[in-house]
């Protein structure tokens, strides 16, 4: 257990809006089905930032002292009686989501829409940024030997890109357009081209997104207030990214016959102003995803065999004491995905 005290499990707890306070929580117990995994690499999201800024997320408020953090990777340190084939020293990546099992839902396949799902960092249940997390272990995936724990810390916003492809049903020669190059939508702009479309342009008002999907393989990239001008463009898909009612629009509109627009990015409570007629005269399917299911094997496949790279997304590392600072660099200039390493030394920052 290199940098810690194997007594002690240093945790960033958020204690009131833009404000993280280092406390130790002590090393949890595991049950017999359960591991115990050292954190090396928690990936920031957009979740955690507007947790951080302001509290809640639509219904999800922050009522008492909240560990953030849910994009995780790290090496076993412990195992159940009953945890299955894993070992000690195994570098896994977390799914943070765990299901009841029993509900409809989860009985035919769609666990992520369980009512009783228990997912990291989600209030009131506390997620990653802390040294060491006890997990279930069915739902911590063995990572391959040539893949770091850093690349294994995105699997999870890899799997909502691929969940949104499987959705879309992105097939070889399918022209897709992806709106909002974020990390989520540069993944999906890597996804798309993974499960075969011929062709894919991404949207963005961030000249340096765009660059940086251009290098990740987008054919073509567009300023978003240009995307209206692109009239006949005929996409099969449209991966909605960025959350913005304008992108959700023009995007479904430049969808051909019998397209499909999946809403990714999460947009405010306001209706989706689209006219009923271009759905029902193109035979149009619009929907959205809300986190994944079955997705981690396959987004680690992605990553280990290159298919998806994760490395050019890496903006920053900060170690678990500046964890205030790095939740709060996203969504600013230059910021692609943060990481936090919560067992590196204190001077290990971006």
């Amino acid at each position: 257990m290199e940098h810690t005290d194997p007594l002690r499990n240093r945790a960033a707890v958020l204690t009131d809006i833009g404000n993280i306070r280092i406390e130790d929580r002590g090393v949890p117990d595991i049950g017999p089905d359960e591991v115990l995994v050292r954190v090396d690499a928690v990936g920031v999201c957009g979740s955690d930032a507007h947790y951080f800024r302001h509290g809640r997320i639509g219904q999800y408020v922050v009522e008492s002292p909240l560990i953030l953090g849910h994009e995780t990777a790290g090496t076993i340190v412990a195992v159940g009686a009953a945890s299955g084939q894993h070992r000690i020293g195994d570098r896994v990546a977390i799914e943070p989501g765990i299901p009841c099992g029993r509900c409809v839902e989860c009985r035919i396949g769609r666990y992520n829409l369980c009512p009783g799902v228990v997912f990291h960092a989600t209030p009131p249940v506390d997620g990653t940024l802390q040294q060491f997390i006890a997990v279930r272990a069915d739902y911590a995936f063995t990572l391959p030997a040539q893949m770091s724990a850093e690349h294994g810390a995105l699997v999870e916003p890899l799997a909502v890109a691929i969940w949104a492809s499987q959705k879309a049903g992105i097939r070889p020669g399918s022209r897709v357009l992806v709106t909002g190059c974020g990390p989520v939508g540069l993944l999906a702009v890597q996804a798309a081209r993974a499960f075969g479309a011929s062709h894919v342009m991404a949207t963005d008002i961030d000249p340096a997104k765009l660059e940086l999907a251009r290098e990740l393989g987008a054919d073509e990239v567009v300023s978003a207030p240009s995307l209206s001008d692109f009239v006949g463009a005929d996409f099969d898909v449209h991966i909605e990214c960025s959350g913005n009612l304008r992108a959700s629009r023009d995007g479904i509109a430049l969808l051909g016959a019998g397209g499909t627009a999946v809403l990714v990015g999460m947009g405010d409570s306001q209706g989706l102003d689209v006219p009923v007629s271009w759905i029902q005269e193109k035979e149009l399917t619009v929907t959205g995803v809300f986190r994944y299911a079955n997705c981690f094997p396959l987004a680690i496949d992605f990553i280990a065999t290159g298919k998806v790279l994760v490395e050019p997304l890496i903006s920053g590392r900060y170690s678990l004491d500046a964890a205030s600072t790095a939740i709060d660099t996203a969504g600013g200039p230059g910021v692609f995905k943060t990481l936090i390493l919560p067992n590196a030394p204190v001077e290990a920052a971006a």
